[in-house]
């Protein structure tokens, strides 16, 4: 049976623009363009040429190589012409390969939000799908609202479909912009609009206000549309858009879609999605999600101690589809629910040998287990586990020792007489049988260790110059002044290597420096295994 081709359009840098917090830069919207064009969706739409500098400054050129690359706007205004109307123009003269146009599917919409006819409305979805056309460019149409308007007036909103249809655009996109549709309402409104205009013609474009829009856009699929739009990491206003991150995976891998549908997507690509979506969340500057599906770190972890059992044996036990697949890795986690099964697995994948029989491994499982019970929490500070577990299977270089340090916090009015609070941080370390005290001032006192910590250690400086702090994280493990605290830090470097350490203490300033050692010594272990030199330090 000859597949049916699924076209896969990314707006990331348009829709997804509109998420609270997220301001792309020109120069960041070219980034994340070529690594959609490289990663293989078929569609890049770009921004609203002409609505603000940014887009403006974006749409100078075209800036994909394989994708078409599209600008997004309005239909031109009422009662005034195509070729006299400026939001019309910005999108014709654009470097776009295609222009997506917004259109009111809505009756209630056009009446209150454009203030004209219904009949008017009509007029310019034609004029305006007819003057892409005329100027070379690909012409769609994101009927707006469209389900919502369906459910309110059904023969207004299939007008809106089958004007857009009949005037040439390339697709017609059913837009669920609330984003409370259900699928099987998607699907009947989708077979009753293919009597108009033909599933090879129809697009989806979901919202996720009920969490539902990657289902959705699936039963939308099922029903006959050959378009899906969404956003990397499914971000979007409001809840956010349909994430193509998962969405992507599920019908490239998944039989019921994989035995039927095709995409632009090839499976070495598809290897690398994993990355993509985490550096997404690197541009953004924000944590990944950890429970993502297919691309999160936990998304082929197993924690309890039979399920880890199984999984070794045979890993489909527990996971639907390979890991690797999407270039994601399993994770078997240690934590005081787990049993042998869990530690062993952990250690081999870390390259750490170590016998079932082994007395070393019940002193670490039970060290384990006693630690967890103070607080610390290896599952998710895998970087701490592997030190605590080299520390009693092996032997962990010996790189610095930490004599002392201090921190100090002070508010204090500046040379200018403004007011203003300093942290100040003193690290004293021994490296080679030398002493050194670095000081450094930072944005709070775990940053002014952390630049302390990292300022000066000799021979070894040139190996972590490269290192960022990528997320701190700080849980309060119970109640009161004496809270004992627990301190999650992520660290990076340019290789692209993420690892998490951990500090517990009733002293967040220990706990954080606590973390912020077993990162460094990480750091610097890792670069030995690197070079195969971890026995010879």
């Amino acid at each position: 049976m000859k597949k049916e081709r699924i076209y896969l359009y990314d707006t990331t840098l348009r829709d997804g623009q509109q998420t609270p917090g997220i301001d792309f830069s020109v120069e960041a919207k070219k980034a994340i363009a070529a690594m959609l064009d490289e990663f293989g969706v078929d569609y890049v739409e770009g921004g609203y040429p002409g609505a603000n500098p940014t887009d403006t400054a974006f749409f100078k050129r075209r800036q994909t190589a394989r994708a078409k690359f599209v600008a997004f706007g309005m239909t031109k205004r009422a009662g005034v012409s195509a070729s006299n109307d400026p939001g019309l123009s910005a999108l014709l003269q654009s470097a776009s390969d295609a222009v997506c146009f917004v259109a009111k599917s809505w009756d209630y919409h056009v009446k209150v939000a454009l203030g004209c006819t219904n009949e008017e409305n009509l007029e310019a979805i034609t004029a305006s799908v007819t003057a892409a056309r005329m100027a070379g460019k690909e012409a769609m149409v994101d009927c707006e609202h469209f389900f919502d308007g369906y459910k309110a007036n059904p023969e207004y909103a299939l007008a809106c479909a089958a004007t857009a249809y009949e005037a040439g655009a390339r697709w017609v996109v059913l837009c669920d912009t609330n984003g409370g549709t259900q699928p099987g309402e998607v699907a009947e409104i989708i077979h009753a609009v293919k009597k108009v205009v033909p599933g090879e013609r129809l697009g989806i474009h979901a919202h996720d206000d009920t969490e539902q829009a990657v289902a959705v856009s699936l039963a939308a699929i099922d029903a006959g549309v050959r378009q899906v739009q969404g956003t990397l990491n499914g971000i979007g206003e409001r809840c956010g858009n349909a994430n193509l991150v998962a969405l992507i995976p599920t019908l490239m891998l998944k039989p019921y879609w994989a035995d039927r549908f095709e995409t632009g997507i090839t499976a070495d690509a598809l290897t690398r999605i994993t990355r993509l979506s985490r550096t997404f969340d690197d541009i953004l500057n924000r944590a990944p999600d950890e429970q993502a599906a297919y691309t999160g770190t936990s998304a082929f972890a197993t924690k309890a101690g039979i399920h880890a059992s199984a999984l070794i044996k045979e890993p489909a036990t527990y996971e639907h589809v390979q890991p690797e697949a999407v270039g994601n890795r399993r994770r078997v986690m240690v934590s005081d629910q787990g049993g042998k099964s869990n530690f062993i697995a952990e250690l081999e994948r870390r390259g750490i040998a170590v016998a079932k029989d082994d007395p070393r491994l019940d002193t670490l499982i039970a060290l384990v287990k006693e630690r967890e019970a103070e607080g610390y929490a290896y599952e998710s500070a895998e970087a701490s586990f592997e030190l605590l577990a080299r520390g009693v299977l092996g032997a962990i270089p010996h790189f610095f020792r930490v004599d002392s340090f201090r921190c100090m916090v002070e508010r204090r009015f500046d040379a200018n007489g403004n007011l203003k609070t300093v942290s100040e941080a003193v690290v004293k370390v021994e490296i080679d049988g030398e002493t050194r005290m670095s000081v450094a001032e930072g944005h709070g006192p775990v940053n002014a260790l952390d630049i302390a910590l990292r300022k000066d250690l000799g021979r070894y400086q040139g190996e972590i110059e490269d290192m960022e702090l990528a997320d701190f994280k700080v849980r309060i493990l119970n109640g009161g002044t004496d809270a004992i605290t627990r301190v999650l830090i992520e660290s990076h470097d340019a290789t692209g290597a993420r690892w998490r350490t951990v500090g517990v203490s009733d002293n967040v300033i220990d706990a954080s420096f606590q973390a912020l050692m077993d990162s460094v010594v990480y750091k610097l272990m890792k670069n030995r295994e690197l070079a195969g030199q971890v026995a010879a330090e």
